[in-house]
Order: C-alpha cells, then sequence, then structure tokens
C-alpha cells in the first residue's frame, strides 16, 4: 500500500470524522453531487454519508470529493417557468456588453468584463 493510498483510506471514519476513501474506490451505494445529477436525482438535505479523496503529488494537496446515500436522495425539482425566466435573464446579462450595449450569441469573457471590441479597440 502506497503512502498515498494509506492516506486517504479510512473507512471508520476515525481520521477525518467521515468515512474517506480512495479514488474511484468508494463502496457503491454512494454517489457525489455530479453523479446524482446525471441519474436526475439531488441529496434532498441529507448529510454527508462518506468522501473520496485523491492526492495530487505534484501540488502536495488533496482534492476531496463528498458522497451520498443513492437511497436517500430525492428528485430533482422541476423548473418552474419564473426559474426558466429568471436564468433567460441571467444568460441575457451574460451576452450583452455594458460598454456599448450589443448582445452577442456567446458569454462575454469575465476577465474583460466587456467585448473583445470593447476592450482592442485598435
Amino acid at each position: 500500500m502506497s503512502a498515498a493510498w494509506g492516506k486517504c483510506y479510512d473507512p471508520t471514519g476515525a481520521r477525518y470524522g467521515v468515512p474517506t476513501y480512495p479514488w474511484k474506490l468508494a463502496p457503491t451505494g454512494l454517489a457525489t453531487r455530479r453523479q446524482l445529477r446525471s441519474q436526475g436525482l439531488r441529496p434532498g438535505g441529507q448529510e454527508i454519508a462518506a468522501q473520496v479523496m485523491r492526492v495530487n503529488r505534484r501540488a502536495g494537496g488533496v482534492r476531496v470529493s463528498y458522497l451520498y446515500r443513492i437511497d436517500r436522495a430525492k428528485p430533482v425539482r422541476p423548473m418552474t417557468s419564473r426559474k426558466w425566466g429568471a436564468l433567460a435573464l441571467a444568460m441575457h446579462a451574460r451576452c450583452t456588453c455594458p460598454q456599448c450595449g450589443i448582445t452577442y450569441s456567446y458569454c462575454l469573457p469575465r476577465s474583460l468584463g466587456m467585448c473583445l471590441l470593447c476592450a482592442h479597440p485598435d
């Protein structure tokens, strides 16, 4: 067993307070938020059941993803017309340049805060 794998393996939760497994070795019946979402589910207010940990040897840090029980997950709430409208307004704001007021078919870069024509007029 490598040192990185041993650091990530704590099925009892004695070291981290929650059961911890190495990356891609979590037991069945547990899923991350993204995995739940791909199945049309959400955590639904349940507590974190476990976590998976990955050690980045190059950078020296660790990456952690929380796991939730699939059997306690609830279905995703359907989008209402008000939510669709709010999302459309937010996307419209991201595509509109605050300087010139032109609406583009793509989201403007946040690093510039404006369209490319206004940021580089030459």
